[in-house]
This record gives C-alpha cells, sequence and structure tokens, in this order.
C-alpha cells in the first residue's frame, strides 16, 4: 500500500515553514491522540502518520531528501519502526502538557507561588507629597503547623502508584505516553498522616498588613513591585511577588498631563485691563503671578518647576495656568454705574462692535470689508 504525501497528510503546502509544519501537526496529533479516541483504531493510523510526516518534515536534512527523492529518500526513517521521539527536542511544546509530554517539569517539587495584585486608591494630595500607607491583603502561607509539609506526623510516603516518579507512563502503539500520576497529583510522593490544619495542602490563607512606600509623583496605572510579597511556594519553592496598582482620584482644581499641571484662573476684567498681581494656588502654597496690562482672556502662564515631582526623585513638571474672564453675577448699584460709565466711553457706541488692533480701534465690521473688499 502506497504511502501519502507527508505535506498532504500534515495539510500544508511544499513551502511551508517550521511554524506552519508544527502547527498542523499539533492539530492532527490532538485530534487523532489515541488517548481522545480509545478504541478506535482508524484515529491511531491517523495519528501514526502525522507522527511520521512530522518525523520527516520537521528535520531539514531529511525534508530536503524527501523533496527530491520522495518517500526513498528517508527509507525507514519515516515509518514507524524507525520513528524516533527524540528528535522532538520541544515535543512537550507541540503538544503541551496535555497529553503528559514533558519529562520532569511533571514531576512534583519545588513550585514558585503566585503573583498578586493590590489596587491601592490615592488622594491627588498624596500622590504629590509621597506616602507611606498599610494595606491589607489575604495570601496563602506555608501553614505553621506541619511547616508546609502537609503532613501532621510522619512524613510523605513514595507514591506506590508511579514509584516517586509523578509520572505513570504506558506504551501506545510506537509512542512512550507520560501522564502525571493521578493518586499523588505529580508531586511522587502521597501525606500519610495530613496536617488537620491546612487539610494536607502545606498552606492556609491569612490576612497580612503591609507597609507600601509610595514615592512622590506616582500617577494612575504606575505599579509598585513588592519582591516576595505573593502568595508562597510549595514544596519548598521561592514566594511570588505583590504589584501594587496605583489609582490616583482626580482633584477639584488641578488637571494632570504627564507631570505638568493645568489649571483655570478667573481674573477680573479691570485686573486685565489695567494689569496687577494675583495669588495662584500650587502645591505648595500660593504664587504672586504678574498680570501685564491689556491681558486677553485665554492668555497662559507658566510657572516653572511648580507641578508634580518627577517619581525618579529628580525635578518636576510646570504649571500652567490658563487666564479666563470673571464675571460678576450680582453689582451694586455703585458699580452697576461704573460699569455702565465704562460702556457709555467704549468706540462701539458710535461706531459698532470694535476689535483691538495694535495701539488703535477700528470697528470690527470695517475690517471685516477690509479682508473681503
Amino acid at each position: 500500500m502506497s504511502k501519502r504525501d507527508y505535506y498532504e497528510v500534515l495539510g500544508v503546502s511544499r513551502g511551508a515553514d517550521e511554524q506552519e509544519i508544527k502547527s498542523a501537526y499539533r492539530k492532527l496529533a490532538l485530534k487523532y491522540h489515541p488517548d481522545r479516541n480509545p478504541g478506535d483504531a482508524q484515529a491511531e493510523e491517523r495519528f501514526k502518520e502525522a507522527a511520521e510526516a512530522y518525523a520527516v518534515l520537521a528535520d531539514a536534512d531529511k525534508r530536503a531528501r524527501y523533496d527530491q527523492f520522495g518517500h526513498a529518500g528517508v527509507g525507514r526513517s519515516g515509518g514507524p519502526q524507525g520513528f524516533d521521539p527524540t528528535i522532538f527536542a520541544d515535543f512537550s511544546d507541540i503538544l503541551g502538557d496535555f497529553f503528559g509530554f514533558g519529562g520532569e517539569r511533571r514531576r512534583g517539587g519545588p513550585r514558585r507561588g503566585a503573583d498578586l495584585r493590590y489596587d491601592l486608591q490615592l488622594e491627588f494630595a498624596d500622590a504629590a507629597a509621597g506616602v507611606e500607607t498599610v494595606i491589607q491583603i489575604p495570601r496563602l502561607e506555608a501553614c505553621d503547623r506541619c511547616g508546609g509539609s502537609g503532613s501532621a506526623g510522619r512524613g510523605p510516603a513514595t507514591c506506590s502508584e508511579c514509584r516517586g516518579q509523578g509520572q505513570v507512563r504506558y506504551q501506545q502503539g510506537f509512542l512512550t505516553v507520560a501522564r502525571t500520576c493521578g493518586a499523588c497529583g505529580g508531586r511522587g510522593q502521597v501525606i500519610r498522616d495530613p496536617c488537620v490544619a491546612c487539610r494536607g495542602q502545606g498552606r492556609s490563607e491569612r490576612e497580612r498588613k503591609l507597609t507600601v512606600k509610595v514615592p512622590a509623583g506616582i500617577a494612575t496605572g504606575q505599579q509598585l513591585r513588592l519582591h516576595g510579597e505573593g502568595e508562597h511556594g510549595t514544596h519548598g519553592g521561592p514566594p511570588g511577588d505583590l504589584f501594587v496598582v496605583i489609582r490616583v482620584a482626580a482633584h477639584e482644581y488641578f488637571h494632570r498631563e504627564d507631570d505638568d499641571l493645568w489649571c483655570d484662573l478667573p481674573v477680573t476684567y479691570p485686573t486685565l485691563v489695567l494689569g496687577g498681581r494675583i495669588a495662584v494656588p500650587t502645591l505648595n502654597g500660593d504664587e504672586t503671578v504678574t498680570i501685564p496690562k491689556g491681558t486677553q482672556p485665554g492668555s497662559r502662564f507658566r510657572l516653572r518647576g511648580k507641578g508634580m515631582p518627577h517619581v525618579s526623585g529628580r525635578g518636576r513638571g510646570d504649571l500652567y495656568v490658563n487666564v479666563t474672564v470673571e464675571v460678576p453675577t450680582r453689582l451694586s448699584k455703585q458699580q452697576q454705574r461704573l460699569v455702565q460709565q465704562l460702556d457709555d466711553t467704549m468706540p462701539q457706541r458710535s461706531s459698532g462692535p470694535t476689535a483691538r488692533s495694535g495701539e488703535g480701534e477700528r470697528p470690527f465690521f470695517d475690517r471685516v470689508r477690509d479682508m473681503f473688499g
């Protein structure tokens, strides 16, 4: 019976790269693996056929001979008798741990604890100045009663099912398949006398208070990493880390962009016209700013070094002040009379709407006619 073309078996073109071949084989192996198709002889044959094709096409030299001479170029090396699983240095990468491939990695041993996350809400002022705060987190820690062993008295015994290997191996066609031992969960040992405090798990949940030092200038989305403050590992493994993710509340007055601050500053009309000195609030108290005569609404002033501190600890951002007009909603009779007198002297009373241009003034509509005339 003639063999099918290996490229046809995997469903790839002759120009397929290594990743395409690997991906195609993985899909077929997962689909036709005997564990998924118990007693299905046809599925087992398809699985063997896919493995044979991959054994050739995954090897650059064998693939070159196959491309030139076909099945005759690879001889028995492509057949089941010549199939050598050791060519799959990345076999566990291809099939993952789905079918237990991976050798010693599956055995029970020290495992690092899980990383944890804590969202920390800060007031704007605390983020600007830096703060030291205490947080409380739940985490799995090594059991105090059994010291993390999971055993109450007698030490763990070697698993009789896997003989301490953590895996059970069996022959499936031309493959030796390894599975995590169900009796010991891959640890290679079983607890004969489980600890009553942790029920043999070796870890129990605790509430732990931790002090967190937040640097000045920290922003929303930034995070602090506390090494070793995550969950404790198992079987003597190291602990994970704790990541504190920052959320900074909005400020009623300032708006932050990177390390710069922005704010709107209402200024009275007389001050804009005549000029003057006004107090501008900053993170560290008021600063005096000089308003020149004739300042227009929308003008911007920059106060260097009055923004947020750089979280690195070196330097600060700037503070930008946008000038707006402060229009009073209530006026005394005297104020109304004075505003009316000022209005009576404005040029638009006799010439229509005006706009300032240099030192003189021209009617607004005259300027429009000049532009389009």
